[in-house]
């Protein structure tokens, strides 16, 4: 939660007019120490954050997706040393949207699909 502007405003008012220290400002309203000093520094609310988007590297995030399109994401994880969420947003940055698989993956065993295949066509025939 971020307090408003015009409540920073008002709590420093207050230090100024009954000439309080930090620590008593603190204690009277609940605030921690570290957050008035860093409204003393800065009273506007930081509405960005100035941080690298990832440690994922996004061209090699794309051959991984060339090379292994049908892989899921946990695996791009692991390969990556990153967390699954990680992935999603990196995927998400890309403009890269879930999709369904393909049925030619290829680690699948051939002989089982078509097994699997003939078998739900003939519980439907």
């Amino acid at each position: 939660m971020s307090y408003s502007l015009d409540f920073r405003k008002r709590i420093f008012e207050l230090k100024e007019k009954e000439l309080l220290t930090y620590n008593e400002v603190a204690t009277r309203f609940g605030i921690g120490m570290s957050t008035l000093m860093r409204w003393s520094k800065k009273l506007e609310p930081q509405l960005t954050r100035n941080k690298p988007a990832t440690k994922i590297d996004m061209e090699a995030l794309k051959k991984d997706i060339v090379e292994f399109p049908d892989a899921y994401q946990y695996e791009r994880a692991e390969r990556f040393g990153v967390s699954q969420r990680g992935i999603g947003k990196a995927l998400k940055r890309l403009g890269i949207s879930l999709k369904k698989k393909t049925l030619s993956h290829p680690r699948a065993d051939e002989e089982k699909k078509r097994g699997v295949l003939g078998t739900n066509q003939e519980i439907r025939g």
